[in-house]
């Protein structure tokens, strides 16, 4: 068995990247492995022995000390450098498996732990190798700018609208460029075939990339392995989600209010009062808001179909996931790494983007006979852990 190090910004369920790296790391410890974490220290991280060798917390909303302190850390200075330092010496991995590092770690823990003569594993979560500001979006829409040069960053003010952000996210991808990240990365595992595809129009080495879907907690998988899909009232579809613009939401919102049937709308986020007053009148249309991860299983278990209408280049979406574990099919946008999970028998694709298209789909959906409990027998078995496991020891450790 192997010593494996896990790198991660945040050590709690923070977001998907967070929520990977706990499984991961769980999961490699059922199957026997030494597994260390590194993160960065944080109020709301949870209890680990091996918190005694993070470095400290920076934040960018602090003053100006704290500001240049968090901007050192970006370009791998302060106290980063010496606490991986000892935790490679003390834990000696095999491995060192990456997750989101930039900004509160630094990339200065790969080029360290290759150093050290560890394999080094990068998961990618986002973007961030091709894009300064992670997301391949500009004003809501696709950009690949920064593909052909780092400096549109800058030019576009992409971070938060700021030149001094953006500068910063400027001066960390020119620091961490694709030369120096690819010499001291084993491999790249991406989540999708189309975050792997654009790794490779960035510049990324074929050879070194490596799509693996993500995989569901063993406790998420029990949980809806005890759903019956065949007892779904299916009187509604449903959306769960960040209320925001590259979600396409509004999008749907649009199409749903010129629909007969029922759409359950769960999540907030920056549209949320907008929309929920654009669409008061709209009797179809129902407002949950936030919602507890046993309420977004019942909540999907129960609908006719979900959708995912992203307008934005998502990578391995958790929510269409989750939906097929349950066995709800999914109407799901031509975007990203979306359609790639979209088979005839378990969902129906739609533009990205167009309401009419999204309407189309609607309708199909809800007239067409899909086979909800091999959704789920296929989706449980192809989302499990062992599954993921399996395929991590044998192409990755």
């Amino acid at each position: 068995m192997k010593k494996i190090l896990i790198v991660t910004k945040f050590y709690y369920r923070r977001g998907g990247d967070c929520i990977y790296a706990l499984n991961l790391e769980n999961l490699l410890r059922s199957q026997g492995h030494e597994v260390a974490v590194f993160a960065m220290t944080y109020p709301e991280n949870i209890e680990s022995s091996w918190s005694g060798y993070w470095p400290s917390q920076v934040s960018f909303g602090g003053g100006v000390k704290a500001k240049l302190n968090a901007v050192g850390r970006t370009l791998g200075h302060g106290d980063v450098r010496k606490q991986f330092a000892r935790m490679l010496k003390d834990f000696r991995p095999d491995v060192v498996h990456l997750n989101n590092i930039h900004s509160y770690l630094s990339p200065v823990v790969a080029s360290m732990a290759h150093r050290a003569g560890a394999k080094v594993v990068w998961t990618l979560h986002d973007y961030k190798l091709l894009c300064p500001a992670y997301s391949c979006t500009r004003d809501g829409v696709p950009c690949e700018l920064c593909f052909d040069g780092k400096f549109n960053v800058v030019r576009n003010r992409c971070m938060k609208g700021s030149l001094a952000a953006s500068v910063v996210g400027w001066l960390e991808a020119r620091k961490w460029n694709r030369r120096r990240l690819e010499s001291s990365t084993d491999a790249f595992i991406c989540p999708s075939g189309f975050m792997a595809g654009k790794m490779r129009k960035g510049g990324f080495a074929e050879d070194k990339l490596l799509t693996m879907c993500n995989f569901m907690a063993p406790e998420m998988i029990e949980r809806y392995a005890e759903i019956d899909p065949s007892k779904a009232s299916a009187d509604y579809y449903c959306y769960v989600g960040r209320l925001s613009q590259e979600k396409g939401v509004a999008t749907l919102l649009e199409a749903a209010s010129r629909l007969p049937y029922k759409l359950k709308v769960a999540g907030d986020g920056p549209l949320g009062e907008q929309l929920r007053s654009q669409y008061s009148d709209a009797v179809n249309i129902e407002f949950l808001g936030q919602v507890d991860p046993q309420q977004v299983g019942q909540l999907l278990a129960d609908a006719r179909f979900s959708v995912m209408p992203s307008e934005c280049y998502e990578n391995n979406p958790l929510g269409v996931i989750e939906s097929f574990c349950a066995g709800t099919p999914v109407v799901g946008a031509e975007i990203g790494g979306i359609p790639e999970l979209i088979t005839p028998e378990r969902g129906i694709t739609f533009k990205s983007g167009d309401a009419q298209s999204l309407m189309q789909a609607i309708e199909s959906a809800w007239t067409h006979s899909f086979d909800r409990k091999a959704i789920q027998r296929g989706a449980l078995d192809e989302f499990s852990p062992k599954s993921y496991y399996d395929r991590l020891i044998k192409a990755v450790y």
